[in-house]
């Protein structure tokens, strides 16, 4: 029995040993913050100036519709003691039609800003994963973390300057 102890010591004496080699070996570690990574490229940002003046005309006459809409309700509320049934009737139409409307232009808009959105984002992020990649092999990285994943990093582990320098240097607006 004290043979089987002393065997089980030693044992265990040894992975201690060899475990505390293996954890003193230097782990080179990064974090990164992808999603102001690719918020603060300068081609995110040519994007959406992009978007907000190709979506304008639309937005101004989402506007404008609700603008209309608007002034038909005011006119609804204001005049309801003084309106005849059919008059009520007329104007609750129109806002319904109005309301309609609205609601189908907001609903295109967003569909239309999002498609394009998304496909821009789409198109960063790859080109930004392959930014990333090639800082992370070139600074010999063994693990390189998004920061939505830490609990706590000292600021210097932190590349994200870095990686939006080397994107808009890869990639710059056109």
């Amino acid at each position: 029995m004290r043979q089987f102890a002393k065997t089980i010591l030693l044992s265990a004496c040894a992975l201690i040993a060899f475990g505390g080699v293996a954890l003193s070996a230097q782990q080179k570690v990064a974090i990164i913050d992808v999603q102001k990574a690719i918020l603060e490229t300068a081609e995110i940002k040519k994007a959406q100036a992009d978007l907000e003046a190709k979506y304008k005309p639309r937005q101004d006459e989402f506007d404008a519709a609700q603008k209309e809409m608007a002034a038909i309700q005011n006119q609804l509320d204001s005049q309801a003691a003084t309106l005849t049934p059919a008059q009520g009737a007329e104007l609750q139409g129109k806002l319904q039609m109005s309301q309609r409307r609205v609601q189908r232009m907001q609903e295109d808009l967003q569909a239309a800003i999002g498609r394009d959105r998304d496909a821009i984002l789409s198109q960063v992020g790859q080109r930004m994963q392959a930014v990333v990649t090639k800082i992370a092999s070139a600074k010999d990285l063994d693990v390189l973390i998004d920061v939505s994943n830490a609990v706590y990093f000292k600021p210097a582990l932190d590349i994200t300057t870095e990686a939006v320098t080397a994107y808009d240097k890869a990639h710059p607006p056109s």
